[in-house]
């Protein structure tokens, strides 16, 4: 089956809704395991990896969970099935640049996938709408206990799992939600709240993880040690680590609206202006922008209807996807111009912004004439 067939169209994966899905986009719990007599992927050589992954390969396509899924190794994967693959965040960047001795299992429905020989020998992630950080580490340990019945793990009474990274080491749990921050990017706030939330030993990346942006106002937050502590208190100190970023994300947007929401309406009059009416333009503007439009949607500038139209352009719009809807290798500036095209075709069906109040309600000082 080819990687295409199998996904969900954007149309149909942007219905997938979950608690607090206003802000809190995803919730994701992954593991790090290794088997005993491995060595770990980055110093294997090839015929090493290869006998892993023919080891570890079978035990994963055979668990219930994983019935009817789609199964493939990275070196059978073409560069752009591997960024659509990223872009739907079902693998790493990281495992995208592997090929031979590497491999991919995702189940029916996208919330489980396993990589292969990627930094460490598995990578077990569980992928949930909105906040449901305990429902997915159920997923993900029940899926975790299958394979260690069937895989003999690294495994120390000291230090626990024992890992290729020292900071996996322990549990060998990472426990991440993807946030909707434009409240507090547009109040000045987010960084304190970094800041806050890097002294509680949490780490705070942008949309692709370590090392990248936060483009549309996209954060990710996830614990940063796994020694010490049990999978439980991990979970436990995130969602309340969590809860208290979604109060302030909450009461950002309505200080807004309550000082200054001719400056708020501004943002999102232009960010749909430019959007509907682009030539050309990129896919950080895009994101920046479509960002600003569904803070628009949360606040009732537009009808609910457009909200599935955003977070389907979200997606539609990053390059793999764009690239993968038109069959001639596009340039960066054919993208751009394509990108235009379809923020336009899609925006048709979205008038502007609709302001309840057109008058000096909600103005501070500053903003009044």
């Amino acid at each position: 089956m080819k990687l295409d067939e199998f996904l969900e169209p954007a149309s149909k994966s942007v219905h997938r809704k979950g608690p607090h899905d206003r802000i809190v986009l995803s919730s994701r719990v992954r593991l790090a395991r290794n088997i005993q007599d491995g060595a770990f992927p980055g110093w294997a050589k090839k015929p090493e990896r290869l006998r892993v992954l023919d080891i570890i390969r079978p035990a994963v396509e055979s668990l219930p969970e994983m019935a009817g899924g789609f199964s493939e190794t990275m070196d059978n994967l073409s560069v752009l099935d591997k960024q659509i693959l990223v872009e739907r965040h079902l693998v790493s960047r990281e495992h995208a640049i592997k090929s031979a001795g590497s491999g991919l299992v995702i189940n029916v429905g996208e919330t489980l996938s396993v990589m292969i020989n990627e930094e460490d020998h598995l990578r077990i992630q569980a992928l949930y709408p909105g906040l449901q950080i305990r429902q997915a580490w159920e997923l993900v340990d029940r899926l975790d206990s299958e394979l260690e019945e069937k895989l003999d793990y690294a495994f120390n009474n000291d230090l626990g799992y024992l890992t290729a990274c020292p900071t996996n080491l322990g549990t060998g749990i990472r426990v991440s939600a993807m946030l909707h921050l434009p409240g507090l990017v547009l109040a000045e706030q987010i960084n304190p709240i970094i800041t806050s939330v890097n002294k509680l030993g949490l780490a705070v990346r942008g949309l692709y993880g370590e090392g990248t942006e936060a483009l549309g106002n996209i954060f990710q937050v996830s614990n940063q040690m796994t020694l010490g502590e049990t999978e439980t208190e991990i979970v436990e100190r995130l969602e309340k680590v969590l809860a208290q970023i979604l109060e302030h994300e909450e009461n950002a947007r309505a200080t807004l609206l309550e000082r200054k929401a001719k400056t708020v309406y501004n943002h999102i009059g232009r960010a749909y202006g430019i959007l509907a009416n682009a030539h050309s333009i990129s896919s950080k503007e895009t994101m920046n922008l479509l960002s600003l439009m569904r803070l628009g949607v949360e606040m009732k500038l537009f009808p609910a209807s457009a909200g599935l139209i955003v977070d389907e352009l979200f997606i539609l719009t990053q390059p793999a996807h764009l690239q993968k809807s038109h069959k001639d290798k596009l340039s960066a500036e054919a993208r751009d111009l394509l990108r235009a095209d379809m923020l336009r075709e899609q925006l048709k069906p979205v008038n502007r912004p609709v302001i309840k109040s057109e008058g000096a309600a909600g103005l501070d000082k500053n903003e009044k004439a």
